[in-house]
Order: C-alpha cells, then structure tokens, then sequence
C-alpha cells in the first residue's frame, strides 16, 4: 500500500537507518515513499546513501529522498516519526545530571525524571512543538509517532497544544516482558497473557496468565523473579562495545519494588530510580555509568550499514502499528503512550499515560485497565504534578512555573538549592532555555 512515510531526525545512528530498515521488511508497505529530513545535512546524506543502495541491490519496492527543509519533507505525509535531540545530546545530558548533583539533589540518570529530567523536557520540547505545528499546517491528518525523551512530557505538550494531532509516543522497555517472562516462568511466551500499565519508564507489570490453565502466573512471579535476576546477567548484543556477562547489577530497587509493593517494574533501575526520592541510596552507580559510556561510545560509532537491517532502539513497536492502522486489524499493541481519558482509574484524565492499546483503521485506543494497585499508583502521582509543571513552564516560558516544577518534584529537598539550580542551568544551557523568563 503506498503511503509516504516521514522519518524526523533521520540522521541520527541509532534511529534512521533502523527504522528504514523496519520499513524495508514491511509488505504492507511496498511501494511507499520514504522521506528522510534531518537539519544535519551530512549524517543525512549517509543515512540515504545507505537506504538507496539497499534499494538497488535487493531491489526493494520503496522509493527515498531526504531534505534539510522539513516543511518541503511533509508534502503529503500519511505518517511521520520523529526521534530528535537538540544541541550537544551528551554534553547537555551530563549537565542534567551531574548539576542537581552539585546542588545536592540525589537524582538518577537524569534524562526524564528529576531536575536533569526538567531540563531537558524545556529544551526539547519547543522544538518539537514547531515541528508538529507543521505537520499540523501542513499534514494535519498525518499520524505522529514520538520517539524522544522524555516521552512522557512530550507527548503530553503536543496533545495540548495540538489536541487533534494523532499522536502517539513509543517506547521500547515493554520489550523486558518478554524476553524475561518466559525464562521466569519456565513457559514459551505463547502460553502467557500479560499486561503492563503505568507512566513511561515508570511502568509495572499489571497481570500475568499462563493460557493453557487460566491460573494467576504472579504468584510464580513473584517468587522466582527474584532468583531469576540474582543469577541473570546485562550483557546484551545491543552494543557492539558490550563487555563479557556480568551480575545484574540495574535491578536493587527493581527487586525492592517488587518485594514492598508487590509488582515487576518492566525497566531498570536506572529509568525507574529517575522519579523516587529514596532510589538513590540502592542503585548501582557504577553500573548505571558504564552502561551511559558505553551506549555514549556505541552512537558515536556512526552510521552502520548493519543498522538497516532493524531497529536498534525499539521502533519495532512501529510498523506493526501502521500496519494495524492500515488493515484495521483490531490487535493489541502491549504499550502506547497516549492520553489516559480514563483508562486508569486513579491518575487524572489529563495525564498521558502508558497502557495497552487496539489499533484499527481509527487509529490507536486506549485499553481500559480501572485502578491501579494504590501503592503503584501513589508512586507515580508523586509524579503527576512534576510532570503537568514542566510542561506548562515549556509552554509558557514562565520561570515561576518552572521553579514550581522543582518545587514538587520528590528528588528536590532545598528550596534554595532549586533556586539556585534553576539560575545555573537558565545561564549554563541559555542557547536553549533563553524563552525561560
């Protein structure tokens, strides 16, 4: 089926070459046009010199062109996928993380929870908001997938400010489930039901089944999770840098988690920790550093040829997606990051949240999950506040709002300290945070 697909920040290593190559494995959408655009026109010359020589040599059924003007690339869009990053990507991410530090803020990781996650949500999102006003002017019917981080709060400023848009955020830390929940369990994936809820990176495993019999599969969770992970090793092919093996060592408050409140987190310490005040005290620092040098060392390796053979950072969620979109199958995707409107009980409607969702020729519905257990959902509307802050200091530029959104988010404990945060980063990141007034 022809369509003409937008790939937003298509020069990026870890994202534009992947995503084409998921594309590339789909029949569904032979003969589309993919349109490549990134404000770097060398990493997106790469990237579609990559693609169009896989065209030629496998002969494949798509057509690719890349621009640097973004508004000529969302001629006719019927979908566009966007994965920015704006300025310095890793020099601004350590300033994030290691600044709250100074001012002695005991943060984790600091990409999408804490203050580092507050800065980076006011550099980013401004940005993203001109593209979807855009798309909005241009390809207003177009859906809109969002890669970036932090996913929570991006995909929240654009439904506000573009309430139309059909926009959805993607995140690939479902993918935990299965690959450990069969292993726990000692069952092929086939044989389990499982669903997940929560906020981006900040999401539980809700339920669990095994089909054959109907029973409850958490109490086996829950008492063999623990052993799974003690014995269970991090190393994994997603870098080619990755070291030997090793002892799990991003799991100490994962495990606590599960042990005081009764349910799996789907991600690591190092993104769940992001939005607990006492996480800090059980995470592994050194592990969450490796892992930062070597993801940091590994998108510094450039382009890869390999790269096109799939996705390297999760948008495999995606072309099933619009598949779905496209054939009105009515499956279930396991996580989307949408608007709750009341598919969870007890956050409020307004809060996008990530949930299950069908996907027809209508687009992508949110599957009702009701209440969540109250100890989760205590956890994460300490974050709703925080999260509704920072994005109305992004849309407004207000500095009020923003030291507001310090204020009431659990990492932060000294009023001076935010206030004198706040001032360092304003001037530390002001090509980027200079609308904060």
């Amino acid at each position: 089926m022809k369509k003409t697909i937008v790939l937003i920040g298509a020069g990026s290593a870890s994202f534009g070459s992947g995503t084409i190559g998921d594309i590339f494995k789909s029949k569904a959408l032979a003969g589309s046009h993919i349109v490549l655009h990134d404000i770097n026109p060398d990493t997106l010359q790469n990237v579609e010199s990559i693609a169009q020589k896989r065209v030629k040599e496998k002969e494949l059924p798509f057509s690719i062109s890349a621009t640097t003007d973004r508004k000529k690339a969302l001629q006719g869009a019927d979908f566009c996928i966007s994965s920015i990053e704006i300025g310095n990507r890793f020099e601004l991410w350590e300033q994030d993380w290691q600044m709250p530090l100074l001012r002695g803020f005991h943060q984790i990781y600091g990409e999408n929870g804490g203050p580092g996650g507050l800065f980076h949500s006011l550099r980013i999102i401004p940005p993203i908001l001109e593209i979807c006003e855009d798309i909005n002017a241009i390809c207003p019917d177009a859906y809109v997938f969002n890669f970036s981080n932090p996913m929570t709060r991006i995909t929240l400023a654009i439904k506000r400010k573009f309430p139309e848009l059909k926009a959805v955020g993607l995140c690939h830390e479902i993918a935990s489930l299965p690959d450990h929940l069969p292993k726990i369990l000692d069952t092929p994936l086939s044989n389990l039901s499982f669903t997940a809820g929560g906020l981006n990176h900040f999401s539980v495993l809700l339920e669990a089944r095994y089909k054959d019999s109907g029973a409850d599969a958490y109490p086996d969770i829950r008492a063999k999770a623990p052993a799974y992970f003690e014995n269970a090793t991090s190393s994994s092919s997603f870098f080619s840098n990755d070291p030997p093996p090793r002892p799990w060592a991003g799991r100490r408050m994962f495990m606590e988690i599960l042990d005081k409140f009764g349910y799996l987190p789907i991600t690591e310490d190092s993104h769940f920790g992001e939005y607990i005040q006492w996480a800090y005290g059980l995470a592994d620092h050194k592990d969450i550093h490796d892992f930062y040098q070597r993801y940091k060392a590994w998108s510094f390796e450039g382009v890869s040829e390999m790269r096109i053979e799939g996705s390297d950072e999760g948008t495999w969620q995606l072309i099933p997606i619009i598949e779905g979109i496209l054939s009105d199958s009515g499956y279930t995707e396991l996580a989307v990051n949408i608007m709750n409107n009341g598919c969870i009980d007890n956050l409020p409607r307004d809060m996008v949240v990530e949930i299950p969702a069908t996907v027809d020729k209508n687009g992508v519905h949110g599957v009702k999950l009701g209440a969540l257990p109250k100890g989760i959902a205590g956890l994460l509307n300490n974050q709703v506040a925080a999260i509704d802050l920072a994005v109305e200091a992004a849309l407004t530029g207000s500095r009020e709002i923003a030291l507001q959104a310090l204020l009431v988010d659990p990492i932060v404990t000294s009023l001076s300290g935010a206030e004198k945060l706040l001032d360092d980063m304003l001037e530390l990141q002001k090509p980027y945070l200079g609308y904060i007034v």
